[in-house]
């Protein structure tokens, strides 16, 4: 993604006290959840008018998503999501949490939307309790997407039962068509330093 800088003729000379935040996604782990809540923390002090988030992920770990989400919930800026490469999994459920009209997707883009998956061992009753916990995750996550997306809350999860519970893979263009991404291109960024003046 390119950034275009404009500034005023009517500057010999600048300096920023800092650039505008970019958050770029590569995991989702707990270092990566941490990182990503420090620079959407910073952003909210820098006067950009949005955060891009640019994704370009295999996916990873629910937990971590849902703290990144919690982030982007509670940001005063909106939020762009841009997806380069690829969002898969935790990448798909991030990119849907883009303010509508900000979910931008590469021309070559591939996205894949999927149950929530774990695995766990021990005590029967241990196994019952988490088997509990991941379908409780499940439907919480397919039903954030569905209602960012404009669609009822068990949307998601009725096209992938109807897809007998398969990865579901998106180009950009599928991905545009259902909502979940509003342009099929990476944006520019353009940073506007000006002079403005007024009479008092």
């Amino acid at each position: 993604m390119n950034t275009i800088y404009k500034v005023s003729p009517l500057l010999t000379k600048y300096e920023l006290r800092s650039y505008p935040v970019t958050v770029r996604v590569n995991k989702f782990d707990e270092d990566s959840a941490k990182t990503f809540c420090q620079k959407m923390s910073e952003a909210q002090s820098t006067g950009q008018s949005v955060i891009p988030v640019i994704i370009d992920s295999y996916g990873g770990e629910v937990y971590s998503l849902l703290t990144m989400v919690d982030a982007i919930k509670s940001s005063r800026v909106p939020v762009a999501t841009i997806v380069q490469g690829k969002a898969m999994s935790c990448g798909a459920v991030l990119l849907s949490f883009g303010a509508e009209g900000m979910r931008f997707a590469g021309p070559n883009a591939t996205i894949m939307i999927h149950e929530v998956t774990g695995g766990s061992f021990g005590r029967t009753d241990d196994i019952k309790v988490d088997a509990k916990q991941i379908e409780k995750l499940n439907d919480k996550i397919l039903s954030m997407i569905s209602t960012n997306i404009g669609r009822s809350s068990g949307y998601i999860k009725e096209v992938i039962h109807e897809k007998n519970h398969a990865d579901w893979f998106l180009d950009a263009e599928e991905a545009r068509i259902i909502n979940l991404v509003n342009f099929v291109r990476v944006p520019e960024l353009s940073l506007t330093v000006d002079v403005k003046y007024k009479f008092e």
